[in-house]
């Protein structure tokens, strides 16, 4: 039996985090979004991420991408309001990188924020850590 969520993977303190295993890194008005370590293990082996080209504006919620892997095929959706200013091309040509660095090498956008205030409905480390083991 594996171990709990909590005990084998990481959930950075500096990150907030959503319900549907996004998380969000904030430096000044840029925001990088991907999905979470949690949700990389539960889909296990990446094999496509389908994403938005930069310059594309979406709302908070709004289906952003896809992600299939060995396990299943599920939507990605935008933790927050902005306009897409990068890509992670890498990700088209080796989408293992979110199983291997989902907070580093496996990011997914990097938008420009249009509302800070999606930040205050997003979840803590603790909180998201919390969320997942129930």
């Amino acid at each position: 039996m594996a171990d709990s969520p909590s005990k084998t993977l990481s959930y950075p303190e500096e990150l907030k985090y959503v319900k549907t295993h996004e998380y969000v890194r904030v430096e000044n008005d840029t925001a990088t979004i991907g999905i979470t370590a949690f949700a990389a293990d539960q889909l296990g082996d990446v094999t496509y991420v389908e994403l938005p080209k930069a310059g594309t504006k979406l709302n908070k919620e709004d289906k952003f991408g896809v992600i299939e892997s060995v396990k299943s095929v599920s939507d990605l959706y935008m933790p927050a309001t902005g306009e897409i200013v990068a890509v992670n091309d890498r990700l088209l040509s080796e989408p293992e990188l979110v199983n291997l660095d989902c907070y580093g090498t496996g990011w997914m956008l990097k938008i420009k924020l249009s509302n800070t205030n999606d930040l205050q409905d997003m979840l803590s480390a603790k909180a998201y850590k919390e969320f997942v083991v129930e």
